[in-house]
């Protein structure tokens, strides 16, 4: 397969073109590499799968990993419809992955007209290429945050997500609704996927794992929110991708639907005390904890139901015991910390 993936600099994307490559695809990344948060962690993660900072330019012309022959890296904003369509024209991809967004709920309220740009706007032109360019299964990155207040657990794909709490809730649902769309009227198939609080290592430092470490080992306070009565479903990364991939792969099957959204993750909540804790035990500090009532757009508990990904293989197996011990070992080996 020839697959293209946005989104590639980032946490999500960088691993998902790393295993594809892996498994022999030929693999096309792209990226517009903002300052959301620290750029350098993107090149960081381009680096590491052959694509040198140096040669990568602001023209949108495709390069060359030094390491792996069947991957390839431009830099390009998928807001950026003419750019797109002439790499969607040259490429001939097979499949699209769309891990391309403006990502983070608090961010959202503060700056909603990024996420109408790149969430929406960015959005709309990966469908029209795809319709074009006849793509034969496009998938992308919706959220868990779609099930907002939903006091019904865990969170199925059946459930109602009429009430999301946030702006970036609202796009990823949007997302969902345009998805159905361009599958009814152009056959088009595609499939969204509802991520639970994913973690690991190379991870994004906005999101708490990163903000609780980096915290921590300079020995100042956590923000702990809701006081620490919080659950998520914490799903590592590997776990995440290859979700993924059993999804790329399940479309060479006949579906029933060429429309279908689908839950990835570990489908066991844990305690945010309990991660704490994990951190704690594996940089062997123990945190200076702020606690804190619950922030805006936020929810107390997140589980998935993952009963739908399961019938094509997935099953979940790191836990956040083994999971945040990788993630700490890749923590302090990134930012050089001793024992």
């Amino acid at each position: 397969m020839k697959i293209l993936v946005t989104g590639a600099a980032g946490f999500i994307g960088f691993h998902l073109a790393e295993r594809l490559v892996k498994n022999g695809h030929d693999v096309v990344g792209i990226d517009n590499i903002n300052d959301y948060y620290d750029v350098n962690l993107k090149f960081d993660r381009l680096a590491e799968t052959g694509i040198k900072r140096q040669f990568i330019s602001d023209e949108g012309k495709l390069i060359d990993s030094e390491k792996n022959t069947n991957y390839r890296f431009a830099k390009i904003d998928i807001t950026d419809l003419t750019k797109l369509t002439h790499l969607f024209k040259q490429e001939n991809f097979t499949h699209v992955v769309n891990l391309a967004a403006q990502a983070g709920v608090r961010y959202s309220i503060e700056n909603p007209h990024a996420y109408v740009q790149s969430n929406l706007v960015g959005f709309v032109n990966i469908l029209e290429c795809c319709r074009h360019y006849k793509i034969e299964h496009l998938l992308y990155a919706s959220s868990s945050s779609v099930y907002g207040t939903n006091p019904k657990v865990p969170f199925s794909e059946d459930d109602r997500v009429d009430n999301p709490i946030s702006l970036y809730a609202a796009t990823k649902k949007s997302n969902e609704l345009m998805g159905h769309t361009y599958s009814h009227l152009y056959n088009l198939p595609t499939t969204g996927l509802r991520f639970f609080t994913v973690y690991g290592p190379w991870g994004r430092p906005d999101m708490a794992p990163i903000l609780f470490a980096n915290a921590i080992t300079k020995e100042k306070p956590i923000k702990v929110f809701n006081k620490g009565d919080m659950e998520r479903d914490f799903t590592y990364i590997d776990d995440i991708i290859d979700g993924i991939e059993i999804i790329i792969l399940s479309k060479i099957k006949k579906r029933d639907s060429v429309y279908q959204i689908l839950n990835i993750g570990n489908g066991s909540p844990q305690n945010l005390m309990d991660f704490i804790k994990a951190i704690e035990n594996n940089l062997e500090i123990i945190a200076k904890k702020n606690y804190l009532p619950m922030q805006d757009g936020d929810v107390p508990r997140t589980w998935a139901d993952t009963k739908a990904l399961n019938h094509l293989g997935y099953k979940s197996s790191i836990g956040i015991e083994e999971g945040v011990k990788l993630f700490i070992d890749w923590y302090k080996s990134y930012n050089s910390i001793s024992k």
